[in-house]
């Protein structure tokens, strides 16, 4: 080896040696139908007066370090309950950070069910903590409670976390699992709240109910995927805790100013939102009817499928060569083999998608 190459090997720890980084593939030229992003962009009208408000920001000043006019303007939005705190993140990603950050120490551990979020298991190997993943049920990736509870006991997690919806498989969990679960856990239960434009379900307004859970949530989903805007919500001791561990002035004057304006014009958001929840309903009705094609229903936005053995590589591709690129899932967990992931777009999104996916699979 070279010396650079030896002091590499010297230096870098082998288990960050051994990954891979996060890949974000080129959409270029195509209809982007992987990142379960909002397809949506705001009015004319409202975007003159969002750029109003973007000129009178001052961005040769450090911005407000807690970001109070954002988290006036989620308390409102979202009815965070009273007595319970707010802390910003740059996307729920630094958040779930920040948790590593606070609680790691050599044999603590992280757990959660899998498949789920990959971020989970990265950030508690970057921060030098164990990852204990549950599997859920393969059938209809339900949660497999006695599993989750033996492992809770055996495993003693300093933080647990249940994605509701789950992500990538996007279906909810029974209430009173994850109920237990969190009476049952030693350390901090985080639910995640990523999708919650939609569904009817959370655990928001339950904050309080248990002192070791947290909520945590992003802006990403409403359509403010570009603001990189996460907030994790509880009880203020924790927070206190968690805070210490975050970068100074982490969400910047704009994302602040922006979040807030979009924040005071909800109904637009929400707006599109139901378009999204109306479209993943015809569109999952739409790939019932696909020979050899299982879409699993989601209360999330995108929709998870399974095609015959060994198709979706294939499948994929073709998907992608006619102009429409979805995430190819087959060899992100042995549970997802011959599956792939498809955004909520808009109809005629989705329609060249159908007509994709109807052509790869005759």
């Amino acid at each position: 080896m070279t010396s650079l190459e030896n002091r590499i090997s010297e230096l870098v720890r082998p288990e960050i040696r051994a990954l891979g980084a996060y890949h974000v593939p080129d959409s270029a030229g195509l209809i982007k139908l992987d990142a379960m992003e909002n397809p949506y962009t705001w009015p004319a009208d409202l975007q003159s007066e969002w750029l109003e408000v973007l000129r009178g920001v001052p961005i040769n000043r450090y911005p407000d370090p807690q970001g109070q006019i954002v988290q006036d303007a989620l308390r409102e939005a979202m009815g965070i309950p009273a007595g319970q705190g707010i802390l910003l993140g740059n996307g729920s990603d630094e958040l779930i950070q920040l948790l590593a950050l606070t609680v790691a120490a050599p044999g603590r551990k992280v757990l959660s069910v899998e498949p789920g979020f990959v971020m989970y298991r990265m950030i508690a190997l970057f921060a030098g903590l164990d990852y204990v993943g549950v599997p859920l049920a393969p059938a209809d990736f339900a949660l497999d409670l006695p599993a989750v509870l033996e492992a809770l006991e055996r495993e003693r997690p300093a933080l647990t976390y249940i994605a509701y919806p789950n992500n990538p498989t996007g279906n909810l969990f029974d209430e009173g699992a994850v109920c237990r679960i969190i009476e049952s856990a030693p350390g901090l239960v985080i639910i995640d709240e990523a999708y919650a434009p939609f569904t009817d379900h959370s655990f928001l307004r339950r904050l309080g109910d248990w002192p070791n859970l947290l909520v945590l949530r992003t802006v990403s989903k409403m359509g403010l995927a570009g603001l990189r805007l996460g907030y994790l919500a509880g009880p203020p001791a924790w927070l206190h805790e968690i805070d210490k561990t975050r970068l100074p002035y982490n969400i910047n004057v704009l994302t602040q100013a922006t979040a807030a304006f979009a924040l005071r014009h909800r109904a637009v958001l929400d707006a599109q939102t139901q378009a999204i929840r109306a479209e993943r309903g015809r569109l999952f009705t739409a790939l019932q009817a696909i020979p050899g094609v299982q879409p699993y229903p989601s209360d999330a936005n995108f929709i998870l499928l399974r095609l015959p053995a060994g198709r979706a590589d294939v499948v994929f591709a073709g998907i992608k060569q006619r102009g429409v690129l979805v995430k190819n899932l087959n060899a992100a967990h042995p549970s997802l083999r011959d599956c792939l992931r498809v955004t909520v777009g808009m109809a005629q999104e989705n329609d060249a998608f159908l007509a994709a996916l109807a052509a790869e699979t005759a």
